[in-house]
């Protein structure tokens, strides 16, 4: 199953703030590459980074996690994971690179195997929507219906319109919610949540070019 565009907010989510430590070593068109949205760029600006033993520690898990969004976007989960396995060995507090690691494993359907690390993402950025979002979609495959709702919710309350609006689409899309889409949390939006959340096979949000116009 190939990640999305909303896919790939989540996992650029916290990345950019790494870019002005990868500019010194690197070389500014390189660092931007592998921060592009073009993703044969970013694949080939990140095994630059990766390549280049002048390279910090944290660039280059900084470079894995970016480089395996490259894989995942190519349906190539495995190597995927195998990148983020590098970006976690060499910063284990590395927070993002848990959270897309965790989500690669759900979009394989291996959610269940993903739970500690959305959990361990958690602990070390509770801020965090998405990871809000993903320990959510994992519970919810595993039955754990209540668990998924409420982090659905702090999902919401972290990520503000954007992700309500998010839900809304996804949800009106699925027939579980008519309101508008305002990003503005009502009583119709929590029961389409609720309802969703207790189905293990109702995901919230839109399918991959759903809601981009609602949502930009």
């Amino acid at each position: 199953m190939a990640i999305g565009w909303q896919s790939l907010v989540r996992l650029l989510a916290g990345a950019m703030m790494l870019v002005a430590i990868l500019v010194r070593p690197v070389g500014a068109e390189i660092a931007t590459d592998c921060f592009s949205e073009d993703n044969e760029r970013r694949f080939a600006g990140c095994t630059a980074i990766i390549d280049n033993p002048a390279s910090t520690p944290v660039e280059r898990a900084q470079a894995y996690s970016m480089r395996a969004l490259s894989y995942s976007l190519k349906q190539k989960y495995d190597e995927a994971i195998q990148d983020y396995d590098q970006a976690i060995a060499i910063s284990p507090d590395f927070a993002t690179a848990l959270n897309n690691r965790a989500w690669a494993l759900f979009k394989m359907g291996r959610g269940p195997e993903g739970l500690e690390d959305a959990e361990r993402s958690l602990r070390l950025n509770p801020m965090s929507a998405h990871s809000w979002d993903t320990r959510a979609h994992i519970r919810q495959t595993m039955g754990n219906h209540s668990g998924a709702l409420h982090d659905y919710q702090q999902a919401m309350v972290l990520g503000g319109p954007r992700m309500v609006k998010l839900y809304q689409c996804g949800l009106s899309a699925s027939g579980l919610y008519r309101g508008r889409l305002d990003g503005i949390y009502n009583d119709e939006l929590g029961d389409a949540i609720r309802t969703c959340a207790n189905s293990t096979t109702c995901d919230p949000l839109p399918a991959d070019e759903e809601c981009r116009d609602p949502t930009s």
